[in-house]
């Protein structure tokens, strides 16, 4: 007898637990998860105290705080031209995990098909299965990760109803050009699907590539549920402030569920996310810039390891092939990395539905750069020093 509920079943633990156990078991330098090891604008956290100290500590509004509901709509309007009433078109959640896990329990039937890039950040899977949902991936493939625009015709079935988008994607790092997110409206137009797209890494990408939401092209906004959150853009993951914008029938979908999970969050850092999107609006202007040389430090640090490592356009990550070194997987390779060279990354293998496929992810290993630079070259010394092979 299992007291676990069947629509858990299945689901393994993420990944990202084993590995940062392992990160502390060793003493490794973790490249594993995707956190900053540097705070956002210090205006902001002043702003966040402020507000602790000046009341702020009760249950804000279930869609959010009005102040931030409307710097989302400045955001969205200045950065994209997307005119949204804050009041019926934006809802703040908790983090974009709570945005994804609303969306899809707030939309989803039971049987209903949400195509999605695969590799995926592991809480789709969890969360399409908990809704019922059916997942129908489209494969990035290495090396270059882009769209698979006859895989993603051949994905559509007479029961897909969403596709689930993410740009810039986690793990690859590959951000959707304008042509293939036409191809995707195209698809979205054609079969009467629903986008619901997660654009947590919005503005990081890098060498002036461009990110597009899909929402602005002719014909999406009134079928596309675009996620976003302050956590990657401004440093401050822990935060965990998100939100959903897009139509009011959407946007109501996601707050439907949403009363149901967290109700409300983080009071006092409402008005500091607002800040931040109205009055910094240069910190992630700059954060890109400086990601941008992380990247090209630790792409080059897993060359010179022996790594076929793949330059990304946007996110924390950068994606390597460990087929070259012998190992049977990217899994195994990572679990014995920590004590062969006391670095952690992530295997990227688990974020496909088939492990096995060897055009798959089978071989790929996820680093993430968005630690200091004294981190990534004490963990790329650490790799060139270790017998990487297997």
């Amino acid at each position: 007898m299992t007291p676990l509920a069947t629509r858990l079943q299945g689901i393994a633990p993420t990944i990202f637990t084993e590995m940062s156990a392992l990160a502390v078991r060793t003493g490794s330098v973790n490249l594993g998860q995707g956190f900053p090891d540097q705070d956002g604008p210090p205006e902001v956290i002043a702003a966040a105290v402020h507000a602790l100290e000046h009341g702020a500590n009760q249950y804000a509004p279930g869609p959010g705080r009005p102040e931030l509901r409307q710097a989302i709509a400045r955001h969205q309007r200045r950065h994209y031209g997307l005119e949204l009433d804050p009041d019926r078109q934006v809802v703040v959640t908790t983090g974009c995990t709570e945005a994804i896990a609303a969306a899809l329990l707030g939309l989803v039937n039971p049987g209903d098909e949400v195509m999605v890039l695969e590799p995926y950040y592991d809480s789709y899977v969890a969360v399409i299965q908990m809704a019922g949902g059916v997942r129908r991936p489209v494969t990035l493939r290495a090396p270059e990760f882009r769209l698979d625009l006859v895989g993603l015709r051949a994905a559509v079935t007479p029961r897909t109803r969403f596709v689930l988008l993410n740009s810039p994607h986690n793990p690859t790092g590959t951000v959707l050009s304008r042509e293939e997110l036409q191809a995707v409206a195209d698809v979205a137009v054609e079969h009467d699907l629903v986008v619901i797209t997660d654009e947590v890494y919005e503005h990081l990408t890098f060498d002036g590539t461009e990110h597009v939401p899909i929402a602005t092209l002719p014909g999406m906004f009134d079928r596309t549920l675009t996620l976003s959150s302050a956590g990657k853009s401004y440093s401050f993951t822990g935060w965990k402030v998100g939100w959903a914008t897009g139509p009011p029938e959407l946007v109501g979908a996601v707050l439907a569920a949403k009363q149901w999970l967290t109700f409300t969050s983080g009071s006092p850092l409402q008005p500091a996310v607002a800040l931040a999107l109205d009055e910094e609006q240069e910190f992630p202007l700059v954060l890109a810039r400086d990601l941008q040389e992380r990247r090209d430090l630790l792409v080059d640090g897993l060359r010179a390891a022996g790594l076929a490592a793949y330059v990304p356009q946007g996110t924390y990550f950068a994606t390597a092939s460990v087929h070259d070194l012998g190992w049977p997987d990217g899994l195994a390779f990572c679990r014995a990395l920590p004590e062969r060279a006391g670095v952690v990354a992530i295997p990227t293998q688990v974020f496909y539905d088939d492990q096995t496929d060897p055009e798959g992810g089978r071989d790929l290993v996820r680093f993430a750069f968005c630690k200091t630079r004294e981190v990534i070259e004490d963990g790329a010394a650490r790799l060139a020093r270790a017998d990487l092979s297997a």
